[in-house]
């Protein structure tokens, strides 16, 4: 992969930034310094295209490729992702967050099997009807994989547009993003669409980064609006940091003789869905209780442990785990289908992050 701190990167090319000014010196900045092998721009697809796009939404490159390739080894295409039980597929993105993404590849993967015969839709609409494809990733497919000229607008992009116009606004809000969307069509050429589109998302990601732009290796350098003013780093817009709100709880890490972990399957809507967890209560409930009237036994002991934090997108949740002990219970059966006797590396489950952690570390 080619560094984007080599020093023989310059820009500086003459450039305007209106039409499709920036796609010759782009793609020519891409030709020579661009990514060209990661792993889903290897036997290229609109499966393997879509799988990635959806990755590496609010994710880095070096935290997706593994995950990419371990997902693809088990889910090497739509069928096999269409036919996969939620558990197996949640497991392989533990680790990954934003758990409705995986939620929502495997109903996409059984619509596209059932609906479309296994095959991609080839239209942004037919794409966009898709669970959790949104116009930009549509776009990606269409392009990256099909070589149709479609327009993407991922955080990348946004960042190199509003700097390149110094456009004013929260890209979040409407009027901003529908700025941004009609520029990012203006500026999509008909030609080597599949090249551009990669490329100004590797622009985003190498050189016009949030906080540290390379402006002096950038190709659209002269043409970019903020660096002339001397602010790239002030666009986009950030939104108003806020303090997040703090939430209590404690999980019952209930483990029988046999070392296995009982662990409850989170409802699909909410923090978590569908994921496997220890049992949740309130951070001053009586835990002791609580085992007992969800394992059904009276725990031999009870100790609680050092609390931690979690963080979410939108509050911090502070983990207290209550370890306890309870009786063998082999072939002991759970009458609430919810409840599940967990052995490590016994099956594949779909762990939330801190259940992961901890049984890691017990294990």
């Amino acid at each position: 992969m080619t560094s984007s701190a080599d020093t023989d990167q310059g820009g500086g090319m003459p450039v305007t930034a209106s039409g499709g000014g920036i796609a010759a010196p782009l793609l020519a900045w891409f030709d020579r310094h661009g990514r060209h092998d990661l792993p889903w721009q290897q036997d290229i697809t609109p499966y393997r295209v879509w799988i990635s796009e959806i990755m590496l939404q609010q994710t880095q490159v070096s935290t997706v490729i593994p995950y990419f390739e371990r997902f693809m080894a088990r889910f090497p295409d739509v069928a096999a992702l269409a036919n996969a039980h939620e558990d197996d597929v949640l497991h392989h993105w533990t680790g990954l967050g934003y758990y409705a993404r995986a939620r929502n590849l495997l109903r996409a993967a059984r619509r596209v099997q059932e609906e479309h015969g296994g095959e991609f839709p080839r239209t942004l609409e037919g794409l966009c009807a898709l669970p959790g494809i949104g116009r930009s990733t549509a776009g990606a497919v269409l392009a990256i994989a099909g070589g149709t000229r479609a327009p993407i607008l991922d955080g990348n992009v946004k960042r190199v547009l509003t700097r390149l116009h110094a456009i004013e606004g929260d890209p979040t809000q409407s009027a901003t993003l529908s700025a941004l969307w009609d520029l990012a069509d203006t500026l999509t050429p008909a030609e080597r669409c599949a090249d551009y589109t990669q490329a100004i998302m590797d622009l985003g990601a190498t050189l016009c980064t949030r906080s540290r732009p390379a402006c002096p290796l950038c190709p659209l350098a002269e043409a970019c609006v903020a660096r002339a003013e001397g602010t790239p780093t002030r666009y986009p817009a950030r939104k108003r940091s806020r303090r997040l709100p703090e939430r209590r709880c404690g999980m019952l890490v209930i483990r029988n003789d046999a070392g296995e972990f009982l662990l409850e399957k989170r409802p699909s809507p909410g923090i978590w869905g569908g994921l496997w967890s220890f049992p949740e209560i309130g951070a001053d409930d009586d835990a002791a209780s609580a085992c007992e009237y969800i394992a059904g036994e009276a725990p031999l002991t009870v100790q609680r442990g050092t609390p931690f934090r979690h963080t979410f997108s939108h509050f911090h949740l502070d983990i207290t785990p209550v370890h306890l002990a309870v009786p063998g219970l082999i072939g002991h059966v759970l009458e609430d289908q919810r409840l599940a006797w967990y052995k490590p590396g016994q099956r594949a489950l779909g762990l939330a992050a801190p259940v992961k952690k901890l049984i890691d570390a017990l294990s």
